[in-house]
């Protein structure tokens, strides 16, 4: 896929994003920032808030019970991954007491880091699926989509004993057929209100920034933990947000006391 327009990486590559174009999500990703606009013709999405109780939140886990009705809520989310630098993150995060979601790709990503996915749903942060290659499930037939959520769903329950009941569809891109298998396979579809971009610059004070700009309440912030710009980004966008009011909370901590459904598309 050519490389150009206002998303066009630059010159310089970096060490992870070198790694991560060797798995095609680099040439896929430089067009995520419209998914928002392209979750498929009449493709009808849903907004947590709507659908979360307003009888109080249930929330309860590793960092304690938050009530989203109350408090003022955010999900921190990391696609593509884990890589080299998602340890490194997930100290932070620990640090910091901050739970995320962590959407994974199965191929040269959870089969080659074992421990790291272990690490993850062990500090108590939600393990979801990114698809096994990273492919626009939008091009698939059913066999296909099913073959690429279903393989990452058995190499994470593999190493869990959990299986997803999350999912993220690459660039966004969703529509009947892709909803059908995911309502198959127990898997809800959650897009996001925020990105950085992080995909096209090394520069962490502006993934910093952008994220900061765009935050809102029951926002669900979409960066990648494969890019060498990001992880150092997170430690001011969670102190920035915090000062702001923000408590983060895992995407089914967004939406207790309600549980999302399979197949259903989210999106704040």
């Amino acid at each position: 896929m050519p490389e150009i327009g206002p998303f066009a990486p630059p010159r310089r590559r970096t060490r992870a994003v070198r790694a991560a174009r060797r798995t095609g999500v680099v040439a896929l990703a430089t067009v995520a920032a419209l998914a928002l606009t392209l979750t498929g013709c009449g493709t009808q999405t849903v907004s947590p808030a709507s659908v979360r109780g307003d009888s109080g939140g249930d929330g309860k886990g590793r960092y304690g019970s938050v009530d989203c009705a109350e408090a003022t809520c955010i999900a921190l989310t990391f696609d593509a991954g884990p890589g080299e630098d998602t340890p490194r993150l997930l100290d932070i995060l620990k640090e910091e007491k901050v739970p995320a979601t962590f959407f994974l790709l199965g191929k040269n990503h959870v089969l080659a880091h074992p421990d790291t996915v272990r690490r993850i749903a062990a500090e108590g942060h939600e393990v979801a699926n990114h698809t096994w290659s990273h492919r626009v499930l939008t091009d698939l037939d059913r066999d296909a989509i099913r073959d690429e959520l279903g393989r990452t769903q058995d190499a994470i329950e593999e190493i869990t004993g959990r299986r997803p009941t999350l999912m993220r569809p690459p660039q966004g891109r969703t529509d009947g057929d892709v909803t059908a298998v995911s309502r198959e396979l127990g898997l809800s579809q959650v897009l996001w209100s925020a990105t950085a971009k992080d995909y096209s610059t090394t520069d962490s004070a502006l993934i910093e920034r952008r994220i900061v700009d765009d935050a809102s309440a029951d926002g669900i912030i979409l960066l990648h933990d494969i890019y060498d710009g990001t992880v150092p980004a997170v430690p001011g966008i969670i102190e920035r947000l915090k000062k702001r009011g923000f408590t983060f909370v895992t995407v089914p901590q967004l939406f207790a006391p309600a549980v999302p459904e399979p197949g259903e598309v989210y999106r704040p």
